[in-house]
């Protein structure tokens, strides 16, 4: 497996400038296509305004979604222009509640989908739902880059968050054209249970699995010595000097919608590097 169809969904190119680099550079390391699809989000809710305004204020808030969907595709077009891979820039304009149902459908037809991280200063609710779309309407393996990471698109150490989840399985399956040519996976178990399947050997059928890839892989138990795991594995990846780290994404169901748990959140929050994951 490569990545072949690449995607990037901009609602602010001013944010975007960290997933675009990384995106064409990732398209040109891999020789694939990369798409991007500008998105303008059209704010309002029907029936919260008086009788009789709901259609003018509809009508501008389309027009300024359509404006704010040209002007990224604009800039996305400026920026990628002299680049010499293979590439596509689309607008398009979505209603706040529908902006799952139409990345979800762009990211189902993706290999990979990169992302800015969707919190911190400037970043609304937009950002976030556009990585939970991809992540649980399509079932999307998705790369999420922090601001102003300038690193190379093919990571030579990777941290893999372990603990024998589904989701933890699905991203490490996605991520496997970047950990086949990695120097190094770290396989990182953290605090592994005393009476689990794995109690004997953490680890280790993950290793051997990766391994018959031409993975090449070790093992690291650690205690969980800080409060939450993603801490642990934060502290872990500066200690080893990981480029990367791959983990499952975890959620909820609110209003039958899945959501983004704390768990993942906070770890979107605090990494340093880019973090590939999966649901």
């Amino acid at each position: 497996m490569a990545y072949k169809s690449i995607l990037s969904i901009v609602t602010d190119a001013d944010a975007a400038k960290a997933q675009i680099d990384m995106a064409v550079a990732v398209a040109r390391h891999e020789d694939a296509h990369l798409d991007v699809l500008c998105l303008g989000v059209d704010r309002t809710q029907t029936g919260y305004y008086y009788a009789g305004a709901t259609a003018f204020v509809h009508q501008e808030t389309i027009e300024r979604a359509q404006a704010e969907a040209a002007a990224a595709e604009k800039a996305v077009r400026d920026r990628l222009a002299a680049e010499d891979i293979r590439w596509s820039a689309e607008g398009a304009v979505a209603q706040m509640g529908a902006i799952t149902t139409v990345v979800g459908l762009r990211a189902r037809f993706a290999d990979l989908v990169i992302q800015a991280r969707p919190y911190g200063e400037g970043r609304g609710q937009d950002a976030e739902t556009v990585v939970e779309g991809a992540l649980f309407d399509g079932h999307a393996a998705m790369m999420i880059v922090p601001d102003g990471y300038a690193g190379a698109p093919s990571p030579r150490r990777i941290t893999v968050g372990w603990n024998q989840s589904a989701e933890a399985l699905t991203a490490i399956r996605r991520a496997l054209p970047l950990l086949k040519a990695a120097d190094l996976v770290d396989i990182t178990v953290i605090d592994p249970p005393s009476h689990g399947p794995e109690r004997s050997d953490p680890g280790g059928l993950l290793s051997q699995m990766l391994a018959r890839h031409g993975v090449k892989a070790e093992v690291s138990v650690l205690a969980k010595t800080l409060p939450r795991i993603s801490d642990v594995l934060n502290r872990h990846v500066r200690d080893t000097s990981s480029d990367m780290v791959v983990m499952g994404a975890y959620g909820h169901s609110r209003f039958r919608e899945a959501i983004l748990g704390g768990a993942t959140r906070y770890m979107l929050e605090t990494a340093e590097v880019p973090i590939l994951m999966a649901h």
